[in-house]
């Protein structure tokens, strides 16, 4: 399996200061920074889009960032974000009319290439694209809001796509996003998931590097 990956959401990071924000989460020894694009019409919000992408690759960033799509259409925007400097790029099958030639415009624009399952999204779109997926994310929670509690379920569904990716011997990522806190990530670590985006838990708290620290204790321990 793949190293663990720990990525911040700056979802929940204090926008007035973003840079400074990305810069010590980093240092506290996250590895990649998880963007969160809503567009208030596929999902219930509306957030950021690729020039504030740019402005942390201007003011340094180079820790890979995670581009994760809550957006319809989504197309439009790839080359956008390509552009602006993401390295991964991640989007709903729901949001795609045809989500080869989606994943296939990633690829052509420079990027990784994933895609995302809300909870109550069905597996099936896995199943002739999986050549194509550099990551699979899967939402603990229902996408448009941070700080919601982590959705049970998910360790199931985490269990499934790990023994798809085991079978189909590819090397892909599978990162879980929602209500992951320390006192759940080791669960979640033994369902299968080696990338971790985590916002309220880490952006809530005064030092940074002690909750990625005990996150990456419980990491440890897991079986």
């Amino acid at each position: 399996m793949n190293e663990n990956w720990i990525a911040p959401s700056i979802l929940s990071a204090n926008f007035a200061k973003l840079g400074e924000e990305v810069d010590n989460v980093l240092k506290a020894g996250a590895d990649v920074v998880h963007f969160d694009v809503m567009d208030n019409h596929f999902v219930p919000n509306l957030t950021i889009g690729p020039l504030v992408c740019e402005a942390l690759k201007k003011h340094g960033v180079t820790a890979p960032i995670d581009v994760h799509l809550m957006i319809e259409p989504v197309d439009r925007i790839i080359p956008d974000f390509a552009k602006a400097g993401a390295d991964i790029i991640t989007f709903h099958p729901e949001a795609s009319v045809h989500i080869d030639r989606t994943l296939q415009l990633i690829k052509d624009n420079g990027c990784k290439a994933g895609l995302v399952f809300n909870p109550g999204t069905p597996l099936h779109y896995l199943d002739y694209v999986m050549d194509k997926l550099d990551m699979i994310l899967l939402m603990s929670v229902n996408p448009g809001f941070g700080g919601q509690s982590f959705i049970p379920s998910s360790l199931d569904k985490l269990r499934q796509v790990r023994t798809r990716i085991d079978d189909s011997g590819l090397n892909i990522r599978l990162e879980i996003d929602g209500g992951v806190k320390t006192d759940n990530i080791r669960a979640i670590k033994e369902a299968g998931a080696d990338t971790f985006v985590a916002g309220s838990a880490i952006f809530s708290q005064p030092d940074y590097k002690k909750v990625i620290d005990e996150m990456r204790a419980e990491l440890a321990k897991a079986g």
